[in-house]
Parts: C-alpha cells; structure tokens; sequence
C-alpha cells in the first residue's frame, strides 16, 4: 500500500473515533450532513441547536437544543482537560476545548477535528528544505498546524533530519505518549503547562541535539528570547503564530522580535533634512529571529517574505512591499500568481511605456526628429570661455544650432570650459570655479576644430539625456529598493551631480561619481551595499 493510500485509511479511521464520542442518534445526524473530509468541527453550546461546521457551509444537526447532559456524555469518553481547557482522543489529532461558567462547570464544547493531509507541504518544499527560520502566520482555523504536521513529517523522513516537536496541548503529534503517524520519525516533547512551552523549548535544544525544532503557537515574550536562543545556536527553527499579516508581528510589542523589533529614533535636524523626514521615524531594532515569513491566506494560498529583514526595512521606510504569492491547484501542482521583485517588472513596464510614448511624440513632433534642431534649453546652457578664443566658441555654437550663451562672469556660468596646458598651468585660478560646483572641461588645443569637436559631443549629451526634474531623480533612486541593484543615473555637471548626492544622502544610500567630463555621472548603491574598486 503506498503513502497516499495509507493516509487515507487511516484518516478513516480517525473519523470514526471523532464520531464515537457523540451518541449514536448524533453521530448519524453529522454522517447524514455529507463528506465527513469537509468537517471542520462539532459546536455545543449548552441552551443553543448543535451546530456542523464545514469548509463551505455551517448547518444545525437538530432543532432541539444542547443540554448539560449531552455534554457530560462527551466528557466521560474523553482523557479530561488540562489547565488550558482542551483534551484529545488518544492516538489521534482531534481536539475537544471546553468553555466554562463561573463556576468552573463546562457549559460548551468545541469538537474540532484533527486531519493529517498529505502534501500540505508540497507547495514550500523548497523553502522549508533550506535550512532557514521560517514564521508561519495565520488566524485560527486557517491550517497553521496542519502544516506543522506535514512539514515535520517531510524533514524527519524525506530529507532524514533529526526532529524535535515542542507540542502543548499535544495539538501537532496528537494525544497520548505514542506520536500521530502524521508527523513522520520526528520525536515529540509534550508540555505540561503552556506557561512552560519556553523553558521546554530550552531544554529540547540541550538535551536532544535537534537539527529542526517546531513549536506550534509562540504568543509570549519568554518564547520569543527561546526562539533567538534556538536560533542564534545554530538549530532551524520553524514556528507558527497568531495574525493575518506581517504588521500584526511587527507591531505586536510581545513577539515583534520576531521579525526584528522596531524602535523610535529621534534625528537631528541636519539628518532630518538629509533624509527629507520627520525627526521621529521608525527603525529595525535588530536581525529578525526568522529569515522566512509566510502569511497562510486560505488551505491553499501562501504570501511568502523571503527576506524579512529586507521587508521589514522597506516597510518602514515607507516603500511597498511585495511578497511571493503561491497558490496551489486541485491537481497537486502550484503557480506563482505574484513574484517577489514584482516591482522591478512593474518598473521596466514602466520605463518600457515611457520609451514608448517618447518615440510616440518624437514621431508627432518633426522639429525632434531633425538631428540639426537639437533640444532647446531653458534657461540656456551658459558657457564661460577661459584661455579658449570667444569667437571660435561662438562660431561653433553657431553651426551646432543648441541653445548656448556665452558668460563673461563665472558666477553666471554653468559649465567652464579651458585648454589642458591652461589647465595644468593655471590650477589656482580654475581652482574657484570647483569650489562653485562649477564643471570645468578642458581640450587638447585653442583650435576651432577642438573647440567644434567639444560642442558636437556637448550637443550629443544634451539630446541624449535632456534633464531630469528633481521629483524624476528621486524617482530613480527609489528605484534601489525595489531591485537591490545599482541605479546609474544620468550623465549630469558637477552642479547636478552635487544635488543627486545630496537626494542619496536623504534616503540613507551611498553614491559616488564616475567617468570624465563632459561625461561623468552618480552611481547610487542600494542599502549595506559595498561597491569594490
């Protein structure tokens, strides 16, 4: 018999000992109700109709109501309940949780039933085999523990690991001191008191020499320093907890250590100005416990991080975030309906638009498509000549037919332009134009053809790359986040380039320039990138 028929047989026979629990009258009321794969759990609630809840439907079994009597015969089947108010049907997964009145007499009873569901895990194979920490968040009922069930039973005998259950309540192995058959060779520490799922945690780690530790359920601040233990010594950590999304970890003061911790920074004005912030912003306190987050959205949907600490830096610093989207189909086999770096698509979408509607308008546009008109400046490009012939200059901006004016004072001046043996000469006297942030260009000779070969490339630059406004640049820059790469941006003068590394500095990135004039241009890194020369 192979694994899938095994699953099934017994998953049979686990229902049928769900069943036994109720009286015969009631057990035919749920078998009645139709597929007994699709139940979820049995509500009893003293004074109200008993109620069969499934994934696509909730109906009432009958139309009288549940009395104490009802329940009492549940309880006599059952092992008792612990302190956290749950009990199980031993050698199997169900759980039966009571709700008690004042004074301490169970009024109401929540029959759930346990399933072992072959290839639950199927869909993150391949992130769980990485040896990484990974957060499984979810709401209740949404298959957390499930998962937990299949994912030990995928390492401990498929990838043959050494596996350690940290089950309280006995909610992943099962009840009794036999371990269910759906969490494969992993080996189980049962806890008495949930108040103690720490210190079980601890001890799992010093004394049984896992390689995988799962723990079902982290709520409290004392588990969340037993998860950085277990992490920081070197032991896989998988885990679930209680949330829909990231934010609900990272603003959850308790377990946000989790996922790194935030913490409020107060800057000064100067660093506040630099980043184009308020003075209080929020930070990552520290590396996250868990490498991998991912949100359970329905039995067969998953958002997955696969950099939380990325994510969670991208997060506060006000930028969208995007995870892995997987969703698994009827036959077994799943797609991926939301890449992780979908913002970089979405930016070359964009930026392939924009080519689109410029090639568009220089086709509308008869003056752009004649090479000899060039593009107009305004405010025209301003020149001052030094040791260069005035007239030469002005004769070759003649011929080029681009929107230059010739400076007589260099504080009026956008770009400088001087022979090289001036400029080995003279350095002192170029020396206050840099200081400005003033470009200075130097050719070989005093010689029109020179100074002609010098505006010709000017004139390529311009048309090639027209200028970028401010919010354009920022744009730009934006873009390190999203793509973790290197952004290299227009080739600019010394007075723009100063500007985009002060835009840098205002997000926090590094920049440097590159090239030679009248080419040089800004290269901004992404965060904690080191660029080696």
């Amino acid at each position: 018999m192979d694994t899938k028929n095994l699953f099934e047989n017994l998953q049979k026979e686990d229902i049928q000992k769900f069943l036994l629990i109720f009286p015969a009258w009631l057990q035919k009321k749920i078998v009645e109700q139709g597929d007994l794969g699709e139940l979820i759990e049995i509500i009893l609630d003293v004074g109200r109709k008993p109620e069969a809840r499934f994934f696509s439907k909730s109906k009432y079994l009958i139309d009288e109501v549940v009395d104490t009597s009802l329940i009492n015969s549940i309880l006599e089947k059952t092992a008792g309940f612990n302190n956290d108010n749950r009990t199980g049907i031993n050698g199997t997964l169900h759980r039966i949780s009571g709700i008690k009145n004042r004074h301490e007499e169970i009024i109401g009873l929540t029959c759930r039933v346990g399933k072992a569901i072959l290839g639950t895990a199927d869909i993150l194979q391949n992130i769980i085999n990485t040896n990484k920490n990974i957060m499984l968040l979810g709401p209740p009922g949404v298959g957390k523990t499930t998962l937990l069930r299949e994912t030990s039973r995928l390492l401990s005998t498929d990838a043959n690991k050494r596996v350690v259950i940290v089950d309280t309540s006995n909610e992943i192995a099962g009840e009794g001191n036999i371990p269910h058959y759906a969490v494969g060779l992993s080996r189980r520490m049962q806890v008495p008191l949930s108040k103690h799922q720490f210190e079980v945690m601890i001890e799992a780690v010093e004394n049984h020499t896992p390689e995988v530790i799962i723990i079902d359920e982290v709520g409290t601040a004392e588990e969340t320093e037993a998860c950085r233990t277990i992490a920081e010594r070197g032991v896989q950590l998988i885990a679930t907890a209680h949330g829909k999304t990231m934010e609900n970890i990272l603003f959850n003061p308790t377990i946000s250590d989790l996922v790194g911790g935030i913490t409020s920074v107060v800057l000064s004005d100067e660093e506040a100005i630099r980043r184009g912030t308020q003075k209080t912003v929020l930070e990552r306190t520290s590396d996250p416990t868990f490498d991998i987050l991912i949100e359970i959205h329905s039995y067969n949907e998953y958002a997955i991080y696969l950099n939380v600490a990325k994510t969670v830096d991208k997060y506060l610093r006000g930028f969208p975030v995007s995870p892995e989207i997987r969703r698994q189909k009827i036959s077994g086999e799943f797609e991926i309906i939301q890449p992780q770096n979908q913002e970089r698509d979405l930016i070359k979408k964009q930026n392939s638009i924009e080519d689109k509607k410029l090639l568009e308008e220089m086709n509308k546009n008869p003056i752009l498509q004649k090479e000899n008109t060039g593009i107009e400046e305004n405010p025209p490009l301003r020149i001052y000549p030094f040791g260069v012939s005035t007239n030469y200059l002005q004769r070759a901006v003649r011929i080029s037919k681009i929107s230059i004016s010739i400076s007589k004072q260099l504080p009026d001046s956008d770009i400088v332009i001087t022979t090289d043996s001036y400029r080995r000469k003279n350095p002192r006297a170029l020396q206050k134009a840099e200081e400005m942030g003033i470009t200075v260009h130097s050719i070989p000779g005093n010689t029109l053809n020179d100074i002609k070969r010098f505006i010709r490339n000017l004139k390529t630059d311009i048309i090639r790359n027209p200028g970028v406004t401010e919010d354009q640049l920022e744009s730009i820059i934006q873009q390190v986040f999203y793509t973790d790469l290197p952004v290299n941006l227009p080739p600019a003068g010394a007075k723009m380039r100063i500007i985009e590394h002060q835009l840098a500095e205002r997000f926090g990135l590094h920049s440097e320039s590159f090239g030679e004039e009248p080419h040089r241009f800004v290269v901004v890194y992404p965060p904690g990138s080191k660029e080696v020369i």
